[in-house]
């Protein structure tokens, strides 16, 4: 495909998202406000906040289990902690283990391909390699180690059944972290702040999606420089360092 052709579907693919984002924009301004249209969907609808949570925590972290969890604190709805629990406990753990067994099976080919790929997560190499079980069992709970911290595990060849069992643990407990200290945050923003709690959450969930978007971004720039970088360069193998079992 040339560059031209690919400029040209890029720029109708993102008129046809604006054009569907603002048909969406309108349809629900039909229903009435932002607030309004919340509480319709959380109503009728609370049911899907459990896979969508599952969907979520698959891909990345925690921020819509904890915005569940305030939601929960309401008590308006029929939204379940245990529940919101579950939801995020089956889609980190399934996405982690999914993560693994892709570093275990692609991982040193890939590093071979981006050689300096290796040296950037090298740190990550060494925790593995001198405090497996602590790294599998904190990894979650540090802000941008997630996604690369399972690919790393397994590149590392940590024994399967001992990922499995570490990763279920962490996984329980984060979950529950997130999910019951959303519910808490929740109780004190309604003492604090009143129905002003929901404008609060509403700009705190504006900024989070403006800054993953960012990073998004920024990650996609990043990684077609290294490319271009490994092409100039000439490719080098990278060899990862094992753990001993």
């Amino acid at each position: 495909m040339s560059s031209k052709l690919r400029r040209v579907l890029i720029a109708l693919g993102a008129l046809g998202l604006i054009a569907a984002i603002a048909a969406l924009l309108l349809t629900l301004n039909k229903l009435g406000s932002p607030a309004q249209v919340l509480d319709l969907i959380l109503t009728e609808y609370g049911y899907l906040l459990y896979p969508t949570i599952l969907v979520w925590t698959f891909v990345e972290g925690e921020t819509v289990v904890l915005i569940a969890g305030i939601i929960a604190s309401e008590g308006s709805y029929k939204i379940n902690v245990e529940l919101i629990a579950l939801a995020a406990f089956c889609g980190s753990f399934a996405g982690d283990q999914l993560y693994y067994y892709i570093g275990r099976r692609y991982g040193t080919p890939l590093l071979n391909r981006w050689p300096t790929l290796g040296s950037k997560i090298d740190w990550a190499f060494q925790l593995v390699k001198t405090h497996p079980t602590l790294f599998i069992l904190s990894f979650r709970f540090i802000y941008g180690v997630r996604n690369i911290a399972p690919f790393v595990i397994g590149i590392a060849g940590i024994n399967r059944l001992r990922y499995l069992l570490l990763n279920a643990i962490a996984a329980v407990i984060w979950a529950h972290s997130f999910a019951w200290g959303g519910y808490f945050l929740g109780q004190v923003l309604e003492d604090w702040l009143g129905d002003h709690k929901w404008k609060i959450l509403g700009s705190f969930i504006a900024i989070i999606a403006a800054v993953a978007l960012y990073g998004y971004l920024n990650q996609k720039r990043r990684l077609r420089a290294l490319q271009a970088k490994e092409q100039a360069e000439g490719v080098c193998l990278t060899q990862a360092p094992k753990v001993e079992e």
